[in-house]
């Protein structure tokens, strides 16, 4: 019989995310990644040296953070196999479980679109500042919409499909050796100073880990919203991720809007090119059609991570 690990795991999550209680009680295992990450970037990260040096200093510390965990996980799945023979697979999946993002990602959009259909602009900026980095005080009601659809599309990759990509490869050691290079990069891999070329590893393996997940969640949301794959196509090399363009040009075709264009942070302005350019300004009604789109992506992704694992 073929172990459905992977979809119990996205079945588990969507049904619990990750309860409040759970969090206060336990934390979150990427708080354990962030401590490693952070211990070795304060011993590693010498200023004073060459930008060789900390580049490779940098390339040493994904490697020993990527040895620890991917030893530790084999070691938990053998001996979970070994103790509990053909019931090993809905432990493995409890063990999956936390590196799934589908339900808290749901979340935390529903909120912004509740403040938005109420009218309450105010409201509707302070959620969505909660999960982008961009300055929210000054976006009008097209800006927050795009902003959380933005989000929604690239999160959909981030926090759903590369999890279940590589728990579907490489079980346990994979799922959670991305969830680290995942929490390196966004920890470290900054081109600014205090980090620069010390962070570099961790930005590229990241780049790297998610290049086929980003292309999947892209097709996944063209067949969740019945339509995007022109704009996907042409549009997808005008954000400055190599993977982020993927999932948002497709949301952006699938939903007939416009994403990006220009961001502040930190009171600068980015100038970035538009999405889905010739598309409509994003409204309420936009977000809660992505919201659909999303959630249809999500049963499509559980029904192939069924049938993946039935052929296997």
């Amino acid at each position: 019989m073929a172990e459905p690990i992977a979809a119990a795991a996205l079945a588990i999550e969507g049904a619990l995310g990750w309860p409040t209680r759970l969090h206060a009680l336990t934390g979150h295992p990427v708080g354990l990644f962030a401590r490693i990450i952070t211990a070795t970037e304060r011993r590693l990260n010498r200023r004073d040296a060459s930008l060789t040096s900390r580049r490779v200093c940098g390339i040493a510390a994904m490697l020993l953070l990527l040895t620890m965990v991917i030893a530790a996980t084999t070691s938990i799945e053998a001996t979970v196999r070994a103790l509990a023979g053909a019931w090993a697979w809905p432990i493995l999946a409890l063990l999956a479980w936390p590196a799934m993002a589908a339900r808290s990602l749901d979340d935390h959009v529903r909120p912004i679109r509740a403040a938005l259909l109420a009218g309450d602009l105010p409201e509707a900026r302070r959620t969505v500042g909660m999960i982008v980095g961009r300055d929210t005080q000054g976006l009008d009601e097209p800006a927050v919409t795009r902003a959380a659809i933005e989000s929604l599309a690239e999160s959909f990759c981030d926090g759903v499909v590369a999890p279940l990509f590589w728990l579907l490869l490489l079980g346990l050691p994979g799922v959670w050796a991305l969830k680290a290079i995942n929490t390196a990069d966004s920890m470290i891999g900054h081109r600014e100073e205090p980090f620069g070329p010390y962070g570099w590893a961790a930005a590229r393996l990241d780049d790297l880990v998610m290049l086929a997940p980003a292309r999947l969640s892209g097709v996944l949301i063209c067949l969740a919203g019945l339509r995007g794959w022109r704009v996907m196509v042409r549009d997808h090399t005008r954000h400055a991720s190599p993977n982020a363009g993927w999932p948002e040009a497709a949301m952006a075709g699938a939903l007939g809007v416009r994403l990006a264009g220009p961001i502040a942070y930190d009171g600068m302005l980015a100038d970035k090119p538009w999405i889905g350019q010739h598309g409509a300004d994003a409204t309420p009604r936009d977000l809660s059609r992505a919201l659909t789109i999303y959630r249809r992506g999500c049963v499509l992704l559980g029904v192939t991570a069924l049938g993946v694992q039935w052929l296997a």
